[in-house]
């Protein structure tokens, strides 16, 4: 198999799982071939993608030609292959620039939302059939692109799983966050994502408040989509007393760190498509609680590596108080959900074999 020259386009400007996982591709890719990355300026993910040679380009919606030929431009001076984007807005900016250039390179895109509904009219029947590949990052995902994608325009479809990779540690910080954070001698519930009402914050607030006989800290990690928002969950944490409890840490880049004074770690979104978030958090020691919808029942066997939970911040806060209460529990799961990423989720292997995929000869 010939090395082909990627591009790796993400034009989003927040810095969730998705673009985190263009991040991993640019890195692991350019290790093995020439690997590009095209960028929005000024976003989570230019200021992320430090010391890089990145191309940008800026997300017109209304004149889509006109990012849609730079890109094309730059394909065809840097002999690009194979175009990997991964936002579905970029879809429209991708496939023009392929259409135009002269290169005319492989189209893949890396599906991480669901889809919902039938894609048979004019505008999605001509993106898809200008698209080679998709890579599902779920078997669910896989399943509803054949379901909701009409055969006769329906590209290749592939599912390889997000994966992991053990990172190294900083223990100095991490002890510097336990005096930060006063919590030597706690237990601790993490969340960790943007803050925003689907990611589900406030249901750990509001669980928590149903444990205030309890003795726990809760670090909600990650920065605000909307500020107002914030300051309504911050409201919330006043009018429940629970100051003393929560704690809204902002961005952070030390992720792991911040995963490592877990003692259970919360997904609370009501339809997470995948949930790399859970696999960060078993690579790190630490047990899981997750919705008990979508990826996470891709991941999660209930009791065994993980709890699942109802959605209810009800149902949350038994959960919470059943780990916390049963020690033996606590341990079997976190040991079991390390052991998870090791076996299904190793970030060589899963890269490895989208790597392959992506490269694969078209028959």
């Amino acid at each position: 198999m010939k090395n082909k020259n990627i591009l790796e386009l993400c034009l989003a400007h927040g810095l969730g799982g998705l673009e985190l996982f263009v991040a991993s591709c640019y890195k692991d890719f350019s290790s093995k071939t020439t690997c590009r990355v095209v960028v929005a300026p000024g976003t989570k993910l230019d200021n992320y993608l430090e010391n890089t040679d990145k191309f940008y380009i800026k997300r017109n919606k209304f004149f889509p030609f006109i990012p849609a030929l730079r890109l094309a431009k730059y394909i065809d001076e840097y002999d690009i292959d194979i175009i990997h984007f991964h936002w579905t807005k970029d879809s429209i900016t991708a496939v023009l620039a392929k259409l135009i250039s002269k290169k005319k390179p492989k189209l893949v895109q890396s599906r991480h939302m669901r889809m919902t509904r039938f894609k048979d009219d004019f505008y999605h029947r001509w993106l898809y059939e200008n698209i080679d590949m998709i890579h599902a990052v779920t078997l669910q995902v896989k399943e509803q692109l054949e379901k909701f994608i009409p055969l006769d325009i329906q590209p290749k479809i592939e599912m390889v799983y997000l994966g992991v990779e053990a990172s190294s540690i900083d223990e100095e910080k991490v002890l510097q966050l336990k005096r930060e954070y006063k919590t030597e001698d706690k237990f601790v519930v993490g969340i960790v994502g943007r803050i925003e009402k689907g990611k589900g914050q406030y249901k750990v607030i509001e669980a928590i408040s149903n444990l205030q006989d309890l003795d726990l800290k809760v670090l909600i990690v990650g920065s605000a989509m909307n500020e107002d928002y914030l300051e309504e969950l911050q409201q919330k944490v006043f009018h429940l007393g629970l100051e003393d409890k929560v704690i809204f840490t902002g961005f952070t880049k030390y992720v792991n760190e911040h995963m490592k004074l877990f003692d259970v770690n919360v997904l609370a979104t009501e339809n997470e498509t995948f949930g790399l978030v859970i696999i960060e958090a078993m690579a790190n020691n630490s047990a899981v609680i997750a919705t008990n919808k979508g990826g996470p029942l891709e991941i999660i066997k209930d009791e065994v590596n993980g709890l699942l939970f109802d959605g209810s911040s009800k149902d949350l806060s038994k959960k919470i108080q059943r780990v916390y209460e049963n020690k033996n529990l606590l341990e079997n799961i976190a040991r079991n959900g390390y052991n998870s990423v090791k076996e299904k989720f190793d970030f060589e292997v899963q890269m490895k074999s989208l790597y392959y995929k992506i490269n694969e000869e078209e028959k």
